[in-house]
């Protein structure tokens, strides 16, 4: 479970966003949205290489 004291005098938008960063960093929506349909494990590894791929051309990119 998540806790988000709230401190002295502190706005409840900030404390609003501040619970939603932590609830982010946490992943469950990511997970929640990758257990709706199942991916064959292959097809997942072919993803993740595909993505690997493109961050390294980026980064090679970027050095240029």
């Amino acid at each position: 479970m998540i806790v988000v004291p709230l401190k002295e005098g502190e706005n409840i938008e900030r404390a609003l966003k501040r619970f939603k960063r932590k609830f982010e960093r946490t992943g469950a929506v990511r997970e929640l949205r990758a257990r709706q349909a199942f991916t064959k494990p292959s097809v997942a590894k072919r993803k993740q290489m595909e993505k690997a791929i493109y961050v390294n051309h980026l980064r090679q990119q970027e050095e240029m």
